[in-house]
């Protein structure tokens, strides 16, 4: 009776636990303390969390393989960011599985088309800024990197303008909208809703199977990027964490939460850096190689626009493509290939000169003035979104 009884209660705790974990949204203030502390650990760990640079190996290999191109490029599974996106993908299809939300996720076709275009407008964009909404925004500021700052007016801006082409789309462009259905196939005669905890806890144990693996041959730290990535993809699909409502919300219906939400995760995430960089524990140049203004400004204002068309940035991208949304999927290729091929004419152009240099906040400001200004920086835009919240000044829908 006893045993049963503890049985019992084992089994209702894990119960409870399981729903808190995979069947409840995540509050998003959450998710960006998570992103900024695994940001600070992939940092400590290896070198500063980026995308576009996976993008641009899978891009490479596209043109690789249509014989666009002689050189062969890096191989994926030991690149360090493709590895990263791989997880970001894993954990968020592993989360999607968990939670019983995976479904093939299709759109009208103006939607395919919205996709490969934006994923080849950001991808081009992340070409100029040297990083996209992670690489480009996040990160750098994160970094203490000037280009930062101004990949985020970019985002701003080009936002805005995204947001006027879909305001015209929506008075002059009727799309009938198509939901998302579940399949109701039988996998081992089972139901798909049932089968997908067990296919998503293979996928975990895969996961750390593969970092066993990397760590037995000598690669521990390509290990830790694959899992790094995977948490940070779990983390974004259970708390729906998206870079682009922090740029679209504000001017589409004046929402001020993920405004909030990312300029607190950069805050904890500023401050880490200035302590690892401050006491040399990372080179403090480390990170610092945005194009300063010019191209991070201008690729900012490109990735902005493509985020809104696309529906997405560079990091929510490979997430929903883990719930299985094909019009992300497309934008994932255009990303991929423009950035390949925007990085390479950039290069043969000679165009980075121009584009500018990365330029380090403490070199400019010094470190004491530094850490109050990027601090009161953040917090002023926090404080200008809630007042756009109560006001609607800047909203145009």
């Amino acid at each position: 009776m006893i045993s049963g009884t503890f049985y019992s209660s084992i089994k209702e705790e894990i119960r409870k636990n399981y729903i808190a974990v995979f069947e409840q949204d995540w509050p998003s203030w959450l998710a960006g303390i998570f992103i900024a502390v695994i940001a600070l650990l992939l940092f400590l760990w290896d070198t500063p969390w980026g995308i576009a640079g996976g993008y641009k190996n899978w891009g490479n290999w596209i043109l690789y393989g249509a014989g666009l191109t002689d050189k062969k490029p890096f191989v994926p599974w030991l690149h360090p960011m493709s590895l990263s996106n791989f997880g970001i993908f894993a954990g968020a299809f592993f989360s999607a599985l968990m939670s019983r939300q995976f479904m093939i996720r299709k759109a009208p076709p103006l939607e395919y088309a919205k996709g490969i275009i934006g994923g080849l407008l950001m991808g081009t964009g992340a070409a100029f800024s040297k990083g996209c909404n992670v690489g480009g925004f996040y990160t750098a500021a994160g970094m203490l990197s000037m280009g930062g700052i101004a990949m985020m007016v970019g985002l701003g801006a080009g936002a805005w303008i995204g947001l006027k082409y879909l305001l015209w789309e929506m008075e002059n462009i009727p799309v009938r909208p198509m939901a998302a259905k579940k399949s109701g196939g039988k996998i081992f005669g089972a139901g798909w809703d049932k089968v997908q905890p067990y296919v998503g806890s293979g996928l975990l144990i895969f996961i750390v199977g593969a970092f066993y693996l990397f760590s037995a041959v000598d690669e521990a730290v390509l290990g830790g990027l694959l899992f790094f990535g995977f948490l940070i993809g779990l983390v974004m699909h259970r708390s729906r964490f998206c870079f682009v409502r922090a740029f679209r919300c504000p001017f589409m219906t004046g929402e001020s939460e993920m405004v909030k939400v990312v300029a607190m995760s950069l805050m904890i995430y500023g401050m880490g850096s200035a302590v690892i960089k401050w006491s040399w524990v990372k080179e403090p140049m480390m990170g610092v190689y945005h194009p300063f203004f010019l191209g991070s400004l201008v690729g900012g204002l490109i990735f902005g626009v493509g985020m809104i068309l696309a529906g997405g940035c560079a990091s929510s991208t490979l997430w929903r493509v883990g719930e299985g949304h094909l019009k992300l999927a497309m934008a994932l290729v255009g990303f991929s290939l423009s950035n390949a091929l925007v990085s390479k004419m950039i290069t043969r152009l000679n165009l980075n000169e121009i584009l500018g240099k990365g330029v380090f906040m403490p070199d400019v400001f010094s470190w004491q003035l530094t850490i109050p200004l990027f601090l009161l920086f953040f917090v002023f835009w926090a404080f200008l979104a809630i007042w756009n919240e109560e006001s609607e000044k800047f909203v145009i829908f």
